[in-house]
């Protein structure tokens, strides 16, 4: 346990944009002695539509730095995607926060054991969207035993050519990484540093990938909606 608070400069006003209300105001109200119901705030409101928070980094302006995430607060700011469903708000919200996508390519996976099982759905969509595999060598073993086609990369430790040097060469477009124990976190730095610099989308997370791999599935189609709408659309469907 690091902290327990409301988290009142980020996640409510975000709340309070999904919304249409002003948590903040009405919890100065309640300060004030205004109660919640002289306030018609009784019910709860919930959005007939998916919201999505993405933070956004600074990492690409610290050339060297490792951009894996811990419990520092690292973000400078956030956007929010809204849409019908979760894969098209995640969509609109990687989007906002300046990340692309990955176009079909070269995707590379390599995930600590425990993540094997699960990463096999990610890899077969990956596939099914015209990607290719290649992974390390534990990783390549188990997706091949899976019945996917998957190429063997080296790891950095293991000579050259290697994985990095894909990155450099931009022969990779996407990446899912996941490491545990401090060793391992250490070894991947480079590949993390080297996916910044040269603009590959890369996730360090088996939900990132599957929430990735969602937003492929979606398609390029965007609907713009004004905010004013949506409010609107809570207002009749959650109650006040």
């Amino acid at each position: 346990m690091i902290e327990v608070n409301p988290r009142a400069s980020r996640t409510v006003p975000f709340v309070s944009k999904c919304i249409g209300v002003s948590l903040a105001k009405v919890a100065a109200r309640c300060m004030a002695g205004t109660s919640l119901a002289a306030q018609q705030f009784t019910v709860e409101r919930i959005p007939p539509f998916f919201a999505v928070k993405e933070s956004v980094f600074p990492f690409a302006k610290f050339p060297g730095v490792d951009p894996i995430l811990g419990p520092e607060m690292k973000s400078t700011g956030e956007v929010m995607g809204t849409g019908d469903t979760f894969d098209e708000a995640f969509a609109k919200a990687h989007a906002a926060a300046g990340d692309r996508l990955p176009a079909p390519g070269a995707a590379f996976i390599s995930v600590r054991e425990a993540d094997k099982p699960r990463v096999v759905a990610i890899a077969q969509s990956l596939l099914d969207l015209g990607f290719t595999l290649v992974a390390t060598a534990g990783t390549c073993a188990y997706l091949t035993a899976q019945g996917l086609a998957c190429e063997r990369v080296n790891k950095v430790l293991e000579g050259r050519p290697n994985i990095v040097d894909m990155i450099k060469n931009d022969a990779i477009a996407f990446i899912v990484n996941t490491t545990e124990g401090r060793q391992a976190i250490a070894d991947s730095a480079i590949i993390r540093r080297s996916a910044l610099q040269h603009k590959v989308c890369y996730t360090t997370t088996l939900a990132g990938g599957e929430s990735i791999v969602r937003a492929l599935k979606f398609g390029d189609e965007r609907d713009v909606r004004r905010l004013q709408d949506l409010h609107a659309r809570v207002a009749i469907t959650g109650g006040v």
